[in-house]
């Protein structure tokens, strides 16, 4: 099955209900910017954190670019979770003035 893919303004709507947002890039990467209401899980690490993740709401996936965040998606979804993917990843997110922010105080997307 295919996922479903999402647009940042999409994935915004579905985190103002009662998604969640996991941001699958590496730490460097989030430091630099993301999505205040994200939770970092590295792709590599996902397998070990299934279990914080809840299967009776949806999973938005996002990355830098969407990449990633689709292979986590397709790992999720053959774990039994209903999720989507960011299309464009942070890019598109950060592209459309939607809320990020950075340790530093200067986010961006690099």
């Amino acid at each position: 099955m295919a996922i479903r893919e999402v647009t940042a303004l999409e994935a915004l709507e579905l985190l103002d209900g009662d998604a969640v947002l996991i941001d699958v890039r590496q730490p460097g990467e989030w430091d630099a910017g993301h999505a205040p209401m994200a939770t970092l899980i590295p792709l590599a690490e996902l397998p070990d954190h299934l279990d914080e993740l809840p299967k009776d709401r949806v999973i938005v996936c996002a990355c830098r670019s969407g990449g990633r965040s689709l292979r986590a998606a397709t790992f999720l979804d053959e774990n039994g979770f209903d999720v989507v993917n960011l299309t464009g990843g942070m890019i598109a997110w950060f592209a459309e003035d939607l809320p990020f922010e950075s340790d530093d105080g200067e986010a961006s997307i690099e």
